[in-house]
């Protein structure tokens, strides 16, 4: 049976975080869903990976909730590994932010949404826009929209940063983007706080604009949070362009991989000729070292 990825997320004010909690938690298991979920007093954010059909039950369920009924699903293949387990937290937020008294709500101020036709329609117009792309650098690494201004973040919680970078454009049309949308529902809020105008956040994330133009202004891959790493569609063809670079030797791959030195698992990119003969796989020499001596140190243990 084919195996999907759902991703999606709502702001939405939740009274009895630790009911929902627990319901989610019963619901996935009956399903067989494995993945992560978010919840907050200010709403829900969700990857999970099933059978296409459980999936489906998993919507339908969620959607008798009157809360949850007016949320946009975004489905991708999934490869039946993306999520080790099933993990369902309450948290304080659904993207951490650690905005404190400069927090948005997206339930009361965000973005205007620009769908992707309206976007893909900008660019072929070459109407004067600027995206800023307001994932974190690692994610950018191996894919992000022509001409954008690109964040920088090591974290989301380095949001006020883009400031100094972007004010200047105050009076301009500001496109912001992220992965599913759920980090811009609060950028775009942000920046509309801070004096910015004309905000518009792209609705379903670049996700969804990669799925309806696949090649088109997006180069690359887009990076995941789940054990696929990245994911790009018709990424065989002639107009895909490769825009990563190996992190160890600088040549072009899109080859995302897991630091295996199991006290790091930082993600990098490696291409497949610095991948290491016994197919382990390091972000330093450090890290290298670090495993090897480990691994001596348990042979001798055993020995």
């Amino acid at each position: 049976m084919a195996s999907k990825v759902l991703l999606f997320y709502s702001y939405t004010k939740i009274l009895d975080t630790q009911a929902i909690m627990l319901w989610q938690k019963q619901l996935c298991q009956n399903l067989n869903l494995k993945g992560r979920i978010i919840i907050a007093v200010e709403g829900i954010n969700a990857t999970l990976e099933g059978e296409q059909k459980n999936i489906k039950k998993y919507t339908k369920e969620l959607e008798k909730y009157n809360s949850f009924q007016d949320i946009y699903y975004k489905i991708s293949d999934g490869n039946g590994s993306a999520f080790p387990k099933l993990s369902v937290k309450i948290r304080s937020e659904i993207v951490s932010s650690h905005l404190g008294e400069r927090d948005v709500s997206p339930n009361v101020v965000t973005g205007s949404h620009i769908y992707p036709q309206q976007l893909h329609d900008w660019f072929r117009q070459e109407k004067e826009f600027y995206i800023v792309d307001m994932r974190n650098d690692y994610e950018q690494k191996v894919g992000y929209f022509q001409d954008s201004i690109l964040s920088k973040f090591s974290n989301f919680r380095d949001l006020p940063t883009i400031l100094e970078r972007i004010n200047h454009l105050k009076d301009k049309d500001i496109v912001t983007v992220c992965t599913g949308g759920v980090r811009c529902e609060k950028a775009s809020g942000f920046l509309i706080n801070n004096g910015f105008k004309k905000v518009y956040q792209l609705y379903g994330g670049i996700v969804n604009y990669m799925e309806k133009y696949p090649n088109k202004h997006f180069f690359g891959k887009l990076y995941v949070f789940d054990q696929r790493l990245v994911m790009g569609f018709n990424t065989k063809k002639a107009d895909h362009k490769i825009v990563g670079k190996c992190d160890k030797c600088g040549t072009k791959s899109e080859n995302f991989v897991n630091c295996s030195d199991p006290e790091c698992h930082k993600h990098f990119i490696c291409c497949h000729d610095c991948i290491e003969p016994d197919g382990k796989v390091f972000c330093s020499n450090t890290c290298k070292a670090n495993y090897y001596r480990k691994q001596n140190q348990q042979l001798k243990a055993y020995s």
